[in-house]
């Protein structure tokens, strides 16, 4: 039995006497006191932890005001603020002991274009990728690129003054800036934008806020200017926290206050909304991908990629290029970067022109493709090149490039590539050296580490790996953090040239001298001078005695390293989440996450349910619970058992367990298992859902849906004796209302008339029997297709099925439909983990069998199919055996490769139509190539078929049949897949998942058809 679970850090009095007090305001967003959705904004993508006391998700800068406003009155002296935008910090910028202000779940709202103008103004929270999106349409674009582009918000962008590839032309946030609208921790709104010297000068002699604000920037920009330029590096991505450089214009005719709030980490002020000068998107790219023979013939070979005044050069070394070979992500750019024929390629430079055409780019390229003709031939480390120009080829490279960044997380062993170190910038044509002594410093560690970046503007991410549950190896990343400062130095950079100072703040003093470091502080007092603002970030105002934060911070492998390494490595998925928040994609068109993207709730996402999940597992530990030996012990069926969950059910302190916190996020899930291959760490959340429902449940009662849906397997062949009786009383409005009110079950699909059986006997398709086909010939056997049944098309969809035994039968082979056995996918969903691999057993023992008879096994379902790939793997191991059973589609490729091998015995009439393929999200992120395979398939066959970019339709399996998640089904469907269903005709669609063709069924009332049967129809023309 699970003990219950006190989460061990309390908001304390103040704070919670601050979140009654902002109830009775005027404020209008969430206020979040949860102990699970503290701790989901307790983590960035950095290695460090710190859990808040408050989560608040304000919905305009008047709640903003609202907050600081309360936060002024002397009671509240002591609360603390950090804003938070996409969480993608790599140096825990956003982390605070006291409120996280996150703008992202309701300031996201892009306000207001001027085409004419070239500017666009927007809340905080827009992400990066949305704002494009908004843009590309007028012809322009927010030009500085991320690699979390889908993620990071606009606020964060400003706060760290992010740039990234091509800034060298497109320069960095601060740059397109316009102007700024900010709340100031007293609760006063900061318009600022350029002003002229004079008005700034009349400005500082008002006895204000903002006058002594401007007064400040104007003793400290211009008095201290000589002193600052001296300081200051000539780097394009330099970043001091506080621009005080570029504050005033070159002529200082201007101040701008913008430019010093840009890049402040949010320790000034939070900024609201930001008006944004736009980019016009040029029509044409080339991209000219260059191999090496070696990642530092890489780097010493970029000064000449520079010099051909490129838009941009980036560059990626072995160890993440062959993890990006590893990832799904490679199948979309394998043709276009493929292996040089007896080399190793151990690096390659990205190189990009951006011009009106690819004949006005033409004489770029071609001047450099003859350098690099020559250096191939001259052997100096350049061993190949490839050259594309179509755009969708480019976004391939580049999204495998961004992906790429996270996947370093994915590397083997305890020990993980951390971001500690890894935005240092040196003049790029120090680069090389720089890199060459930075190896040096890691191989003496014996660090592995990757490396990529932005070579044409000197900045390379370097990281090492370390494993922070280690207390040595944490002492070591310290004085690599060290020696990396040292070293940075020494070539005329700096360690924090992208990614901002975050917990690196301490090293500020010694960079920048006492003398300057002190015109810091002052700035800081002037914005903020109770040091509420993100304390111990980049300074501390003048009086303040706190201190700045540390690398020596408190870290996620604290609190890891307390959890036994056998329960670790049990639940590895998610354990190794490093929260570099992939699945936080805002994109309604990917499949990525749909709870996360309908509910906005950073614990609905396989970030947020991992570090529930690895707090879940700390916390059990603590109490001295042996979890791998509880997993064990909770089969079967006790009386003591029984007794523990009613004693459960009825404790006073029943909603004090931090379990069931985690259970709520879990049953969020819609385990589509989109995060299995989409995450670049693959962390699994079905996986380690599955077996968390499985351990809750031995302590709580489940409720009647899931044995109802545990047990769909076993009712449904009863059911289908007597279809039409029980489609009378399951279509009845009692039995809806009964359903809704004693299961919490809605819409309950009708079952087949005829049924599948009624239909295979009409038809007189083959019976199986066993004992005969073990007497067959291999010559007989190779007629014959097997065709699996799962208990979603056999039941409820039956033409499917149907249908592809006509298929294989049009196509020269007999099917044979095998009995019918229970997959046990419903049970794994729903945590029945004893009653699933007992399924899971006997199923493989059938399929084992049949699989000596050399003979195909195909299904229709990919939601089943697959579970027989991957959560038998899971639970069965070696016992699963080596069965096989194919998708519809994989099959139909080997039978296309043999009917060209015959030349193609089928002719068809002419089809115009164009139809619409809407694939399951399971099929198209577990097999990368399905939905180009299905094009292919219908092309052969005189068909047209065009992908649909669409995510998650909001069914997945029962999900959208539970009545507590039919907004959420309904509100899925309505972003993704409604307005492309409802602009196509039914005969256009084509639907590849069961729960898909009912959701589209229910919410749109058009029945669509699975590839098969539209196959079929082709073939009987």
């Amino acid at each position: 039995m699970l003990p219950r679970l006190d989460p061990q850090e309390l908001v304390e009095p103040l704070y919670q006497q601050f979140a009654q007090a902002l109830k009775s305001q005027a404020y209008s967003g969430d206020i979040s006191t949860q102990y699970g959705a503290r701790l989901a904004v307790a983590t960035d993508n950095s290695i460090y932890q710190q859990l808040p006391q408050l989560v608040l998700h304000p919905r305009s800068k008047q709640d903003v005001q609202e907050i600081t406003t309360l936060a002024n009155q002397s009671q509240f002296a002591e609360i603390k603020f950090s804003a938070r935008g996409g969480g993608t910090g790599t140096n825990g910028q956003s982390l605070t002991p006291g409120i996280v202000v996150d703008l992202s779940k309701y300031m996201n709202r892009i306000l207001e274009i001027n085409v004419e103008e070239n500017w666009v103004r927007v809340e905080a929270g827009v992400v990066k990728d949305q704002l494009n999106d908004y843009l590309r349409p007028h012809g322009f674009f927010f030009s500085p690129d991320l690699s979390t582009s889908n993620r990071a918000t606009v606020g964060g962008m400003i706060n760290t003054d992010a740039s990234g590839q091509g800034s060298l032309i497109y320069g960095k946030t601060s740059d397109h800036v316009l102007a700024l609208e900010s709340v100031l921790a007293n609760g006063e709104l900061l318009s600022t934008s350029p002003m002229l010297i004079k008005q700034a000068h009349e400005l500082a002699q008002q006895d204000s806020t903002i006058g002594n604000i401007v007064k400040q920037v104007i003793a400290t920009s211009i008095g201290k200017r000589e002193q600052i330029l001296s300081k200051f590096p000539r780097l394009n991505r330099f970043l001091t926290g506080y621009d005080l450089e570029h504050t005033v214009s070159d002529d200082l005719s201007q101040i701008d206050l913008s430019r010093l709030i840009t890049g402040s980490e949010g320790s000034l002020a939070f900024v609201c909304e930001a008006k944004l000068n736009l980019t016009p998107i040029a029509p044409a790219k080339t991209l000219i991908n260059i191999k090496y023979d070696s990642f530092d013939s890489a780097l010493r070979h970029s000064p000449t990629l520079v010099e051909a005044k490129a838009t941009s050069v980036e560059t990626i070394d072995s160890k993440v290029l062959n993890l990006a070979k590893q990832d799904i992500i490679w199948h979309s750019v394998s043709d276009l970067i493929t292996d040089v024929e007896g080399q190793v390629m151990d690096g390659i430079n990205i190189v990009e022109y951006n011009g009106q055409s690819i004949e006005g780019l033409a004489e770029q390229v071609a001047m450099l493709t003859e350098q690099l003709d020559n250096d191939i031939a001259n052997k100096t480390g350049v061993i190949g090149y490839q050259v594309t120009t179509d755009l969708a080829s480019i976004g391939k490279i580049y999204a495998m490039r961004k992906k790429a960044v996270g996947l370093l997380g994915n590397t083997k062993g305890a020990q993980k590539p951390l971001a500690f170190a890894e935005d240092t910038a040196v003049p790029p044509e120090k680069l090389a050296d720089f890199i060459a002594e930075f190896r040096e410093l890691l191989d003496s560690y014996q660090l592995h580490y990757g490396m990529f970046g932005h070579v044409d503007a000197g900045v390379l991410h370097v990281r090492p790996a370390l494993d922070m549950c280690d207390p040595e190896q944490e002492k070591t990343m310290r004085s690599i953090s060290d020696k990396v400062v040292a070293l940075t130095a020494k070539y005329g950079g700096l360690m924090w040239g992208e990614h901002g100072k975050g917990y690196r703040s301490e090293y500020g003093p010694e960079f920048f001298g006492e003398a300057l470091f002190l015109e810091l502080r002052k700035i800081k007092t002037a914005f903020d001078p109770n040091n509420k603002m993100n304390p111990g970030k980049i300074c501390t105002p003048i009086d303040s005695s706190e201190s700045l934060v540390s690398v020596d911070g408190v870290k996620r492998g604290t609190y890891d390293r307390q959890i036994p390494i056998a329960v670790k490595e049990s639940f590895k998925s998610a354990m190794e989440c490093n929260g570099n928040g992939l699945c936080f994609n805002y994109d309604t068109a990917s499949p990525m996450c749909p709870s996360s993207k309908v509910t906005r709730d950073r614990r609905h996402s396989p970030k947020g349910r991992a570090g529930l999940m690895r707090e879940w597992l700390r916390l059990l530990q603590n109490k001295g619970v042996d979890i791998l030996q509880l997993e064990q012990n909770i089969n079967g069926w006790s009386v003591k058992r029984l007794l523990d969950k009613v004693k459960n059910a009825l404790s006073t302190q029943r909603d004090e367990d931090f379990s069931h916190e985690v259970m709520e996020a879990m049953s969020g899930c819609l385990a589509c298992k989109a995060c299995a291959s989409q995450c670049p760490i693959k962390v699994d959340v079905p996986d380690f859902r599955a077996r968390f429902l499985n351990l809750y449940h031995s302590s709580y009662f489940r409720p009647l849906k899931d044995h109802l849906v545990a047990n769909v397997e076993h009712m449904a062949p009863l059911m289908a004796k007597s279809p039409k009786l029980v489609n009378s009383v399951l279509s009845s409005k009692l039995y809806d209302k009964a359903s809704r009110a004693t299961i919490g079950y809605i819409d309950t699909p009708l079952l087949s008339v005829p049924t599948l059986s009624e239909r295979v006997n009409t038809l007189q398709f083959e019976s199986f029997q066993l004992a005969k086909f073990q007497q067959m010939t291999s010559e007989e056997k190779a007629n014959y297709v097997f065709v699996v049944q799962d208990p979603f098309t056999s039941f409820y969809d039956a033409q499917v099925v149907e249908n592809l035994m006509l298929l294989v039968q049009k196509l020269g082979y007999s099917p044979v439909l095998l009995p019918f056995k229970p997959n046990g996918k419903p049970q794994h969903v729903k945590g029945f983990l004893t009653k699933f691999a007992k399924t899971a057993k006997n199923t493989a023992d059938f399929l084992n069998q049949l699989q000596q008879l050399a003979i195909p096994m195909i299904g229709t379902d990919a939601s089943t199919v697959l579970c027989f790939r991957d959560e038998y793997q899971q639970v069965l191991k070696e016992e699963r055996g080596n069965f096989h059973v194919q998708l519809a589609h994989e099959w139909l490729l080997t039978v296309i490769d043999h009917l060209k091998s015959k030349n193609n015995p089928f002719t068809f009439r002419k089809n115009t139509t164009t139809f619409k393929l809407f694939a399951h999200c399971t099929e198209k992120t577990a097999l990368a190539g399905s939905e180009k395979q299905w094009s292919d398939i219908f092309n052969y066959f005189g068909l047209s078929l065009e992908k649909q970019s669409v995510g998650c339709c909001g069914m997945a399996g029962t999900y959208g049949h539970e009545a507590v998640n039919f907004e959420n089904s309904k509100t899925l469907y309505e972003m993704s897949w409604q307005q492309k269903v409802d602009n196509a005709r039914a005969e256009q669609l084509v639907v590849t998942g069961y729960s898909c063709r009912s959701q589209i069924k229910r919410l749109s009332n058009k029945k669509t058809k699975h590839p098969v049967e539209v196959l079929v129809a082709q073939l009987s023309e």
